[in-house]
């Protein structure tokens, strides 16, 4: 059992290094056992939405100060502040979200967010967090690859990390679908890895001429860079 105060995004990390890696853990069983642990912390195993915030609330604290080096917070905050800064407007759409930390973020900037991702259970368990985080945002189940939203909903249309998930067909779907939603700026972020990480759930790797490929696919003026992974921006 894991106290309410270990509880963090680092957690992922650690089941990958500890269990995942050295072969005591399948990938395939990586969230079960993630889910499991954090549910184990909470007082009552039949409600266990105080752990969870506890969670969030240990994450995003993370994010904004010193996360613990070498962890998954040390990893995404980077990432997160990049983010952050790209946007352009102030209606902000992100795809893929998870847990929805980014968007959770984005929303205590000042920004209108809709955070969406394919996942029911996740997209509800954000939903009933976010209030209790002083965030007001809007959820959505959403298949990133054909998002129920009319054209232009946004300002600025975000894929963090999410497309090293997805086929090399699906990923310029996403990308289509991000063009359309947007009315300034499309945002992708990637993670460059030699391999792809199956805890993660990843099935591709990426480089800047990937990322360039993908922007000269679109017909749009765009910029390629790394920072802490690689970035993919595109202006409409």
């Amino acid at each position: 059992m894991i106290g309410a105060d270990r509880l963090s995004n680092d957690l992922a990390g650690w089941l990958d290094r500890t269990l995942v890696r050295p072969g005591l853990l399948p990938p395939e069983r990586f969230e079960e056992a993630f889910v499991a642990c954090v549910a184990s912390a909470a007082t009552d195993p039949d409600a266990p939405d105080d752990a969870w915030l506890a969670f969030y609330r240990n994450t995003l604290d993370a994010l904004a100060g010193v996360p613990e080096p070498g962890g998954t917070n040390a990893e995404m905050a980077p990432v997160h502040a990049r983010a952050r800064s790209l946007v352009a407007g102030h209606d902000v759409l992100e795809l893929g979200c998870c847990f929805g930390f980014l968007s959770l973020q984005l929303a205590r900037d000042g920004h209108r967010v809709t955070a969406t991702d394919l996942t029911a259970g996740t997209v509800d368990l954000l939903a009933r967090m976010a209030p209790r985080l002083g965030a007001d945002l809007a959820t959505r189940v959403a298949d990133a690859r054909a998002v129920d939203l009319p054209d232009g909903c946004a300002d600025t249309v975000f894929a963090v990390h999410l497309v090293e998930h997805l086929p090399e067909a699906e990923c310029d779907a996403v990308v289509a679908e991000m063009l359309r939603l947007a009315r300034r700026r499309v945002v992708l972020a990637v993670p460059f890895e030699d391999r792809p990480n199956p805890a993660w759930g990843h099935v591709r790797v990426f480089d800047t001429g990937v990322l360039r490929r993908i922007g000269e696919r679109t017909g749009r003026p765009f910029t390629v860079s790394e920072h802490h992974g690689g970035w993919l921006v595109i202006d409409l």
